[in-house]
């Protein structure tokens, strides 16, 4: 099935303005994650929807497609709809929506998210997963924490440490949840036109609105992390970790 990845990008942010155009090694931090996605093997093409022009030109100036959507959209999961809908993507189309600020991405993650599709029609959207090595994270509302059934399919997303050992004598994995998404054309549309959830509402958390009307999302568990750049110091850590990786 078609795969379209679709980056989300806005240039304004209280905590880091600008950040898609941060040099990590002297690119700027839209392209690493551009480039990144165009080396998946199941990926026709990559596109970075955005409603400034800056991007729009950074974009353009190293060879990517950009679309310019509304500045009215009030997230990244309407400017990714936007966008599809602007594309002509077919309803059956798997749309892929990661955020811009995810440099260290590896490939191999968007080829994973898409399997499920292949193996099971009744799956509409799916997302990553990966077992949290850093305790750190595990008590850092920053890290979102993922817990999902034995079919794989997500129980809930929570800023909080989940699931939580009463007494602390059961050893288990705690999953941190990867902002990266995959849907159907049709679904992704769905999920635009979705009411707010309260538990979306109480976790500020987007992904829980479809779980509060009843839609399934299958969590892909993956061996890679994928770190975000929240704030101008983390750009220091992912070029350092960049640096660990080699070529």
């Amino acid at each position: 099935m078609p795969v379209t990845v679709i980056i989300p990008s806005r240039y304004s942010s209280s905590r880091f303005e600008g950040k898609p155009l941060a040099a990590i090694k002297g690119k700027p931090m839209i392209q690493w994650v551009y480039e990144r996605a165009a080396r998946s093997h199941c990926v026709e093409k990559v596109f970075v929807a955005t409603d400034d022009a800056r991007i729009e030109t950074a974009v353009q100036k190293f060879g990517g497609n950009a679309i310019m959507t509304s500045n009215a959209c009030r997230s990244g999961t309407d400017r990714v709809a936007e966008a599809a809908t602007r594309l002509g993507l077919g309803e059956k189309d798997v749309v892929i929506n990661i955020q811009g600020d995810q440099p260290l991405v590896d490939p191999r993650c968007f080829d994973a998210l898409v399997q499920p599709f292949l193996l099971d029609p009744e799956v509409k959207m799916t997302t990553l997963a990966f077992a949290i090595v850093d305790e750190r994270e595990k008590t850092d509302p920053k890290d979102v924490k993922v817990t999902f059934d034995h079919n794989g399919d997500a129980l809930y997303f929570s800023r909080a440490p989940i699931p939580w050992s009463r007494d602390g004598d059961v050893p288990y994995p705690m999953y941190k949840h990867l902002g990266v998404y995959a849907y159907t054309h049709e679904f992704l549309k769905c999920f635009q036109n979705l009411s707010p959830g309260r538990l979306e509402e109480i976790e500020k958390l987007e992904q829980l609105r479809p779980m509060e009307h009843g839609h399934r999302i299958r969590v892909v568990v993956t061996p890679y992390d994928s770190p975000e750049v929240d704030l101008p110091v983390d750009i220091q850590r992912i070029e350092e970790k960049m640096a660990g990786m080699g070529k």
